[in-house]
C-alpha cells in the first residue's frame, strides 16, 4: 500500500510563487524585488591594477532623449560611469535608485551615461513615472568592442585615462561606501 503525499503549506506556497512568476503582470515586480535584495547585499569592487583593461581613448557619439546629439570623450581627463540598461529589465530597475543616489552626489565630478537602445518616448515616460533624473541617452554609434556585453545591466567605471576600474554585470549597489571611495580616489588622481 502506497502512502499518499500530503500537501503542506510549503508546497502550496511554492506552487503559488511559480504561478505568480508565470503571470506577466506579477513576474516583473517579483523579479525586481529579488534583485533589490541582491542590490542590498552586493556592491561591486575595483579590479586589481593587473586586471584593469585599458581602453583606447574615444568619443562616444550619443543622442539625448529629446534627439539632441551628444559627444562624450572617454579616457581623456574625466571619470566616466557607463551603464547599459533597459526599462523592461528587472535587475536594471532594481539598481537605478542606487545609481541615482550616486549621481546626485557625483554628477558634477563624473560623467554619467545610462545607455539604452529603447524608444526615447518609452524611456522618458519610465523616467518620469519613477521620478528619475538620470542622464539616459541612446547610442549613435556601435558599442566599442571592449564595452560590448550581451547582458544588461552591465556597468563600467572608467578612470581619467581609460582604464576600466569596475565592470559589473547584473544588479549591484552603486551607492556603497566601496564605490564612493573608488570614485573619490579616481577623481583625486592627476
Amino acid at each position: 500500500m502506497k502512502k499518499q503525499k500530503k500537501f503542506t503549506w510549503q508546497n502550496v506556497l511554492f506552487i503559488v510563487v511559480i504561478l505568480l512568476l508565470l503571470i506577466p503582470q506579477t513576474r516583473t515586480p517579483i523579479q525586481v524585488a529579488l534583485n533589490k535584495v541582491k542590490v542590498a547585499i552586493f556592491s561591486p569592487s575595483a579590479f586589481a591594477k593587473a586586471d584593469q583593461q585599458q581602453l583606447k581613448p574615444f568619443t562616444y557619439s550619443l543622442t539625448s532623449l529629446d534627439g539632441a546629439p551628444k559627444e562624450v570623450s572617454i579616457g581623456t581627463g574625466k571619470v566616466t560611469f557607463i551603464s547599459y540598461w533597459a526599462t523592461w529589465c528587472p535587475p536594471c530597475i532594481a539598481e537605478l535608485p542606487s545609481i541615482e543616489a550616486l549621481y546626485k552626489d557625483y554628477g558634477d565630478k563624473v560623467e554619467f551615461l545610462l545607455i539604452t537602445n529603447e524608444n526615447p518616448e518609452v524611456v522618458a515616460r519610465f523616467m518620469a513615472k519613477k521620478d528619475h533624473k538620470l542622464p539616459a541617452v541612446l547610442p549613435a554609434m556601435e558599442t566599442p568592442e571592449q564595452l560590448f556585453e550581451r547582458s544588461i545591466p552591465t556597468t563600467y567605471i572608467i578612470d581619467k585615462t581609460g582604464h576600466i576600474i569596475i565592470k559589473e554585470k547584473g544588479a549591484s549597489n552603486w551607492n556603497s561606501d566601496a564605490v564612493r571611495t573608488t570614485l573619490d580616489e579616481l577623481i583625486a588622481e592627476d
